[in-house]
């Protein structure tokens, strides 16, 4: 039901008569819910703020919170839904928050037989609910891009590139390995490869439990790559259960060097005449 303009006009009115007293209210009712996870200062600031939004929202003649009259305060509710997903408040703790704005607009009236205030407050009812769910929507957008955020960053941090000895990066893989984070793992070695100029790589995967058919042939592509760069990357740690997968699996390595740990890849490494010769030329310049 939306709000007609003489509604919004007498709505206007009843909330700024009682701003002081509704403000205070709305406060303590959301501070109950919240159980003294905010101070009743900060509280009561947003509440102050909140209501002047909706009474000037009401007094510029929104029939609806979509109406363009409302624009400031769905700014207000976009940046309250924004720091209470931060803040660390569930999505149904900032709706009620809203909500509960009805419970002291509500008392303010008190008991009443004037069905024209019965109608303006059925009015205002349906303009707050909508309110919380348009809270409770912004809420959520927040929440999926803070946890996409996380989930971004964790990537990069479970994939570092490490330089293990002069000329030498390595991966060292743990836990799970999709292909998001195979893709991820290329990537970022190949970007080292170019920022260090190092001629050799090791990805070790002692800590990865298992390999499927596209996670070995993404790391068939990244070895592949770095040799299209000039250096060569040495495979270490493949457990026996992945040994036999790869070999049930009909995966070839070709001349791929691989070793049981990354000490011997590393050990394998120092020995490579290339590498020597490559170390003996850095040094003399």
């Amino acid at each position: 039901m939306a709000l007609g303009p003489d509604e919004a006009g007498r709505l206007a009115d009843l909330l700024k008569e009682h701003a002081d007293g509704l403000s205070a209210r709305w406060a303590e009712l959301i501070g109950a819910g919240l159980q003294g996870r905010m101070s009743r200062p900060e509280l009561e600031r947003q509440t102050r703020d909140l209501q002047k939004g909706f009474q000037q929202a009401f007094a510029g003649g929104a029939r609806d919170l979509v109406d363009e009259e409302a624009g400031e305060l769905r700014a207000q509710l976009s940046e309250l839904s924004n720091n209470r997903a931060r803040q660390g408040f569930s999505a149904n703790e900032t709706a009620i928050s809203v909500f509960s704005f009805k419970d002291a607009v509500l008392e303010v009236i008190g008991d009443t037989s004037d069905s024209r205030i019965l109608r303006d407050f059925v009015a205002f009812s349906g303009f707050v609910d909508r309110a919380a769910l348009f809270t409770f929507d912004a809420y959520v957008r927040v929440r999926e891009a803070l946890i996409a955020d996380q989930a971004e960053q964790l990537l990069e941090l479970s994939t570092p590139v490490v330089k293990l000895w002069e000329g030498v990066v390595a991966v060292p893989l743990v836990g799970t390995l999709d292909s998001a984070r195979a893709q991820v793992v290329m990537e970022r070695l190949l970007q080292t490869l170019v920022d260090t100029g190092s001629p050799y790589a090791i990805i070790d995967i002692t800590g990865v439990p298992a390999v499927d058919t596209q996670v070995a042939q993404h790391i068939l592509k990244t070895v592949v790559a770095a040799r299209l760069m000039g250096a060569d990357c040495i495979i270490s740690g493949i457990r026996p259960q992945i040994a036999q997968t790869i070999v049930a699996l009909g995966i070839e390595f070709g001349d791929i060097a691989t070793k049981a740990s990354l000490a011997d890849a590393l050990r394998y490494v120092l020995g490579q005449k290339n590498y020597r010769g490559s170390q003996a030329k850095r040094t003399e310049h």
